[in-house]
């Protein structure tokens, strides 16, 4: 194999064992920030010894092994240091330091659930919405900060910071990234797919910049979402979280006219739509289904997008299926953006006035006031009610309202057919 091709080769099995090797190191030193320093360490290993010796037949193992050995050098070379310090005056005899020992130790230790556990690490609650993603991205997707902060439309420098700040805070809480049980499991796990759904979200409709939508971050949550179903495959939860995510993607290509602008669901081109993806994704929650969870919150959701990805034709939709659904989505997941997406289903199953209804029922709901989807979903009713005047109004509030360029556009083309 020639060179290039060896170090090519290098770097795609990094890139694919870069997160289970950061989780099994950073188990093994109770550190994100030297754990990446020691994986980096064994990616230059392997860039220096694989050209010449050939690619290992278990490459992880390989890397995992080096970044090991260098860790233990770290740490006799730490030892040596406190003994010279002791020699010049402290006497350390009376506490033995058995941390070099705990290191080689490891070298044999059955680290089996590493990668788990750093997905519960970088989705730890004591840390920010923006902070979990971002470091999530970094440390399980593989991203470099450049990446993530073209994803999110941040700068470079925002972005280290945010990751340096996470994992000192992670270190100061002292987590052990280690997957946790009982009832904290289930608290911890709602976190890690709430972060990974707001990485998807942010792709699906961005809420920022020139774009409506990043279909690379739709792409890397569904990558964690595939990952984590794999280490947990008896999660309901986790299996409607990748539905809902396979069947929202498979509409992608068909969510944007070629100008940009988005094309709401109900007129888009449905051939356009991923049927691999649609197919994965109702396999996924079949799955759910056979699980006994089928009235989870993703599950729901994912059960929503699937009445949509049944219908061949925008008017063969059961929106009487779907307002049901939400009836029992707003039971299990009360909250104003259930009750709003209630809302434009009921409008759907039994006419605008009742959407209307229903909008008015959810009131100056906490939250919602500079809601864009609110002022956006009162003006389609009041439009389809053919009342065009008050729809203006409401149209020229959501394009007041986004920060979004195509959706802005978007909003002020529907206000100027109200005048029309």
């Amino acid at each position: 194999m020639a060179a290039n091709q060896t170090h090519q080769a290098i770097e795609t099995v990094f890139r694919i064992e870069q997160a289970r090797l950061i989780g099994g190191l950073a188990r093994m030193v109770r550190d994100v920030s030297l754990a990446e320093e020691l994986a980096q360490d064994a990616l230059v290993t392997a860039l220096s010894e694989w050209p010449k010796t050939g690619v290992p037949k278990n490459p992880g193992a390989w890397l995992m092994a080096a970044a090991k050995r260098r860790a233990i050098d770290g740490f006799r070379r730490k030892k040596m240091l406190v003994r010279k310090h002791a020699e010049i005056g402290r006497d350390l005899d009376s506490e033995r330091d058995t941390s070099v020992e705990d290191v080689e130790a490891a070298l044999d230790d059955d680290l089996g659930d590493e990668l788990l556990g750093l997905i519960f690490a970088a989705c730890h609650p004591v840390l920010s919405a923006e902070a979990r993603a971002a470091l999530t991205l970094r440390l399980i997707g593989g991203l470099t900060t450049d990446e993530i902060a073209r994803a999110f439309l941040s700068n470079e420098a925002a972005i280290a910071q945010r990751i340096v700040r996470a994992k000192k805070t992670i270190g100061n809480a002292g987590l052990t990234f280690a997957v946790p049980r009982g009832p904290e499991r289930g608290e911890r796990l709602s976190s890690v797919l709430e972060v990974i759904y707001l990485i998807f979200n942010e792709g699906y409709a961005a809420t920022t910049g020139e774009d409506l939508i990043r279909p690379a971050l739709c792409s890397e949550a569904q990558r964690l979402g595939r990952i984590l179903a794999g280490l947990l495959p008896e999660e309901p939860e986790v299996l409607g979280l990748l539905s809902l995510m396979e069947i929202q993607a498979s509409r992608l290509a068909a969510r944007v006219a070629p100008d940009g602008s988005p094309i709401l669901l109900t007129e888009q081109n449905r051939a356009h739509w991923d049927q691999l993806l649609i197919r994965r994704g109702l396999a996924a929650l079949q799955r759910v289904e056979t699980l006994g969870g089928a009235n989870g919150p993703y599950a729901l959701q994912a059960a929503l997008a699937a009445c949509h990805a049944r219908a061949r034709k925008a008017e063969d939709t059961d929106w009487q299926k779907i307002a049901g659904l939400y009836d029992t989505l707003r039971q299990v997941m009360p909250s104003p953006v259930v009750d709003l997406n209630r809302a434009v289903a009921h409008s759907m199953a039994f006419g605008p006035e009742t959407g209307l209804a229903r909008l008015d029922e959810i009131g100056l709901a906490a939250g919602l006031q500079n809601y864009v989807p609110l002022p956006a979903a009162r003006g389609d009713f009041l439009f389809r009610a053919g009342r065009l005047a008050e729809a203006k109004v409401e149209f020229d509030r959501a394009a007041d309202l986004t920060r979004n360029a195509r959706e802005k556009a978007f909003f002020l083309a529907r206000a100027a057919a109200c005048s029309r």
